[in-house]
């Protein structure tokens, strides 16, 4: 890694403290954020998505984020050459960039230097297994991925068509499979210096409360306006894979109470941060801070931050 590239991430599951960490980070250490989250870079989609508010931003700029009308596309591949231009010009003016994200494929990729290859598409593949994803079920598709890719599969939702699909399509038309692709694309170096912290709760269920403390919140703020706004707009298959608007739709279409429809987000959203845990559980280089166990999780972060950054200068 290149020491004069220093890079600080904060990551870990929804709703665990991660902006108002970056957020003090960034006044302490003279940094800029640089958003890691798949749904919060689409203009509009602000509650949904817990993107942070000017106040909570703190005059601290805030980069990749509110940029992408919801009716585009957007890859990692894309995600990861923004990423670092936009790290390299902070650099350049002599501040600290600060990655702080829950999309964990955004930050490993970004992290681990992860060189893509245009996509090749086999589109009769595609539409073949796009239909059989809408008659016979994602978790059919996921089971078929676990036989010949199970690295990837774990890792995977039975809703997320689009990367179940693609992880399939790779291995028809390759031979090699998803995860070995990504194995072989870790060859460059990474440019970076980096320090990672992730947060998290030792007792899960406080982060449950948690979540579902800030539904009640999103939906204060105004959600189901948000929602009905989301479903008036055309939007993209990324944007449409966001947690906060599939679940409230059969309320809005009369098919269930409100009460339902609330508790069915509160569920789902529990389920992600199970995921996000699972996720970066993987990644050895994190250091992880337990909310609930500490006192003050920025002084934590900082006596962190200063061991790491201190020891990357001998």
């Amino acid at each position: 890694m290149n020491d004069n590239k220093k890079l600080i991430a904060i990551v870990g599951p929804t709703a665990s403290g991660k902006t108002a960490l970056a957020v003090n980070l960034a006044k302490r250490y003279n940094g800029e954020i640089v958003s890691a989250d798949s749904m919060q870079i689409y203009k509009g989609m602000d509650i949904a998505t817990a993107k942070p508010s000017i106040s909570e931003r703190e005059g601290i700029p805030h980069h990749l984020m509110d940029f992408l009308p919801p009716n585009q596309k957007f890859s990692v591949s894309q995600y990861v050459e923004l990423a670092k231009k936009v790290i390299n010009d902070i650099l350049s003016r002599g501040k600290q960039p600060i990655l702080c994200g829950g999309t964990g494929l955004y930050i490993r990729s970004l992290a681990e230097n992860v060189q893509f290859t245009p996509e090749e598409m086999d589109e009769t593949l595609r539409s073949e297994l796009n239909k059989r994803y809408e008659t016979e079920g994602g978790q059919v598709l996921l089971d078929e991925l676990a036989q010949f890719d199970p690295e990837t599969a774990i890792l995977l939702h039975p809703h997320n068509n689009k990367r179940i699909i693609r992880a399939i399509e790779i291995y028809r038309t390759t031979g090699i499979t998803m995860s070995e692709h990504i194995k072989q694309s870790k060859r460059t170096p990474s440019p970076y210096s980096l320090v990672a912290i992730g947060i998290t709760y030792s007792d899960r269920q406080k982060l449950y409360d948690r979540i579902n403390q800030r539904v009640d919140i999103m939906l204060e703020q105004g959600l189901i306006e948000e929602t009905k706004q989301f479903y008036a707009e055309e939007k993209s298959s990324t944007a449409a894979a966001a947690i906060g608007y599939k679940e409230l739709k059969p309320y809005l279409d009369g098919m269930t109470d409100l009460s339902a429809a609330v508790e069915k987000l509160k569920q789902e959203t529990r389920r992600y941060a199970k995921r996000q845990l699972t996720w970066f559980k993987r990644d050895e280089y994190i250091h992880w801070i337990y909310a609930d166990l500490c006192n003050n999780v920025m002084e934590e972060a900082v006596k962190i931050l200063e061991s790491e950054l201190l020891s990357s200068e001998k």
